[in-house]
């Protein structure tokens, strides 16, 4: 286990929080090696911009039980975790990690995106679910939000999740939700990419529009339709058939 428990750099009155501290949990030496060394050569700090902030890297465990025991005295700001780990696995894991560091988000950051791993994860707690073929620079975006608090999910995971919290909610939940009409065109065009799994970032590109323009359409989207976050949003979007065919 290595806790990498060195100095940390001074704290700005102006601006307490420097860094994102980030701890990584596999049980693979080469992909903790790979995780840390990207994560870490990110450092296009702004200003006052948490979204930016660069990315340190505290620790980094092997074990689900290790992960316990660093996040208790680490207490990170974001969690990337394995699932499949000896003595202890992510999904186990995470739970106890929340109840040891309650300001810390988990981010599973898995091979696989089966079902009967992707909802306990998300059952358990996790603030996201990305799959290992994620590339570096979307992961570095991912870990930034996450911080942000933000759901993160890898598009095939997110569209599994939505269906099947969608194929389990009751009739009289969808008539409580406001009627598509009271969206206004650009929103419900970005009800649909949401639904397709796309981020801010993504959504901005496909319309060619700013992220911050994104983010406002998707804070209307959600106060119109009383939801409280993306996921729900997603499902709204399924359940009155404006996701994609193959979502």
């Amino acid at each position: 286990m290595n806790t990498n428990l060195g100095s940390e750099p001074a704290v700005d009155a102006h601006n307490p929080q420097r860094t994102i501290r980030v701890l990584i949990v596999d049980d693979h030496a080469v992909v903790r090696q790979g995780l840390r060394t990207f994560l870490e050569l990110q450092d296009d700090v702004s200003h006052g911009d948490l979204s930016a902030l660069p990315i340190q890297v505290v620790g980094e465990a092997t074990t689900g039980l290790e992960a316990v025991d660093l996040a208790r005295r680490l207490q990170p700001d974001v969690v990337l975790l394995d699932l499949v780990m000896p003595e202890m696995d992510g999904i186990e894991a995470t739970p106890r990690i929340i109840e040891e560091s309650p300001g810390s988000r988990v981010l599973i950051l898995t091979s696989f995106g089966d079902e009967d791993k992707v909802f306990p994860a998300i059952r358990a707690g996790a603030q996201g679910y990305l799959l290992k073929d994620i590339a570096p620079g979307d992961l570095v975006q991912a870990v930034r939000a996450a911080h942000l608090d933000q759901v993160q999910l890898h598009p095939e995971v997110a569209r599994k999740l939505m269906s099947a919290v969608a194929a389990k909610e009751e009739p009289a939940a969808a008539s409580q939700a406001a009627l598509p009409d009271e969206l206004t065109g650009r929103e419900l065009e970005v009800l649909r990419l949401i639904a397709e799994g796309l981020n801010n970032r993504e959504i901005a590109e496909r319309l060619v529009i700013s992220d911050k323009t994104v983010k406002t359409h998707v804070s209307s989207i959600l106060g119109k339709l009383h939801l409280e976050d993306r996921t729900q949003a997603a499902i709204y979007a399924l359940r009155h058939g404006l996701a994609p065919d193959d979502a």
